[in-house]
């Protein structure tokens, strides 16, 4: 009976093992070798392709106003750099949300926001006080996006 039940253990470790992302188990580095758009980057983890989306931040989509700023700053920043990726979970089409540094140490999702490049996503980071203020920042600046007379967000952009 013993024998069994550390069989039945092995076999859930295995499961849980195979079931659990490797990239959601700690932070890792990998080069990007893609940019999606501004908040999308695909990063090698492991000799694969990992799409990442950038926790806490939301760019002018492709084919929206800004958008392609947006999406030429994020290359400008990572593509063809090592970068740390810090998982936090899985989004419903299958990336990972992450936090992402650049070799610098910056968080990108942060560099994009202080920049006028992003928004801050309070709907998926509603107590992270550094977007916030990076945005309220940019705002006041009329950095990027916010130098147009009335940014539509992406979220209702992609509602249209």
């Amino acid at each position: 009976m013993r024998l069994r039940a550390d069989v039945t253990a092995i076999a859930l470790v295995l499961v849980v093992a195979v079931a659990v992302p490797v990239a959601l188990r700690g932070p890792w580095a990998g080069e990007c070798v893609g940019v999606g758009d501004g908040d999308t980057i695909t990063v090698v983890h492991y000799g694969r392709s990992e799409v990442i989306r950038l926790y806490g931040v939301d760019c002018p989509e492709n084919g929206q106003t800004f958008g392609s700023q947006a999406k030429a700053y994020t290359t400008s920043l990572c593509l063809g750099k090592v970068v740390r990726v810090y998982p936090r979970e899985r989004d419903q089409y299958g990336r990972t949300v992450a936090t992402v540094l650049l070799p610098d140490g910056s968080s990108l999702g942060a560099v994009l926001v202080r920049d006028g490049c992003a928004w801050w996503y309070r709907h998926y980071a509603p107590d992270d006080e550094q977007l916030r203020d990076l945005e309220a920042g940019a705002r006041a600046r009329r950095a990027g996006l916010w130098a147009g007379a009335n940014p539509i967000p992406p979220w209702d952009f992609r509602r249209r």
